[in-house]
């Protein structure tokens, strides 16, 4: 199966020109939300952001293959990355807590994680439920499997999940936020479908990481 070459170019904001509705993110709307760590300990949404700029990557649910394949390369992020440039990374998924360890065991994701079970991020925020085509954007580069074989391991992991359930609601889409420190919004995507994904590279380009990753493996740091 053909595979996506490695993501070593400067991603640049014309890459992504679409239409679709404007994001007006208005923080007040969700500070108080609660989220829950792997551990079922509840925290408010506000406390990701207060301290430094975060970036919070918000995924359709735990079961979704192009979700999972993007955490993957997040996962792949080196956390001195993060440090050198005063930078929190974030993943909110709409499921049970219960579903975070084996999550995190599957993609190797080491960041920071949390569930809004309730989707009251999702909901306030306006995040889009149901799927919109947007004929001008491109798939995510960071997804490697066809919709089919996609929805077989899919199904596989909810077949053999310990609790047998969608891990979040399937309609619901996802986005990504730059926000922080305090209440300031530097950055708002909201999907329109499953494959459109905001560029990794990008999004920590515009959190102010000097670097491009080599995101196809193991961490590399591509000097341009």
């Amino acid at each position: 199966m053909a595979t996506d070459p490695p993501i070593t170019q400067q991603i640049t904001k014309d890459h992504r020109e679409i239409k679709r509705p404007p994001v007006n993110v208005r923080l007040e709307d969700v500070e108080d939300c609660l989220i829950y760590d792997r551990h079922g300990v509840s925290t408010f949404f506000k406390e990701l952001y207060q301290d430094r700029k975060s970036v919070v990557i918000f995924v359709r649910n735990f079961l979704c293959h192009t979700c999972k394949e993007y955490v993957d390369d997040l996962s792949r992020i080196p956390a001195e990355v993060l440090k050198e440039a005063g930078l929190r990374l974030v993943v909110i998924g709409q499921s049970s807590h219960h579903h975070i360890e084996s999550f995190c065991s599957l993609t190797g994701y080491p960041h920071d994680i949390y569930v809004d079970p309730e989707r009251c991020i999702y909901k306030r925020l306006g995040m889009r439920r149901g799927e919109m085509s947007v004929e001008s954007a491109k798939p995510s580069p960071h997804v490697k499997s066809g919709m089919l074989v996609g929805h077989m391991k899919s199904m596989w992991r909810a077949m053999t999940s310990p609790i047998f359930d969608f891990q979040g609601d399937p309609r619901q889409q996802g986005g990504a936020i730059i926000v922080g420190p305090g209440s300031e919004v530097h950055f708002a995507h909201f999907d329109m479908n499953r494959l459109d994904h905001m560029p990794i590279n990008w999004l920590l380009q515009l959190s102010g990481v000097q670097h491009t990753l080599d995101l196809s493996d193991k961490p590399k740091i591509i000097v341009v």
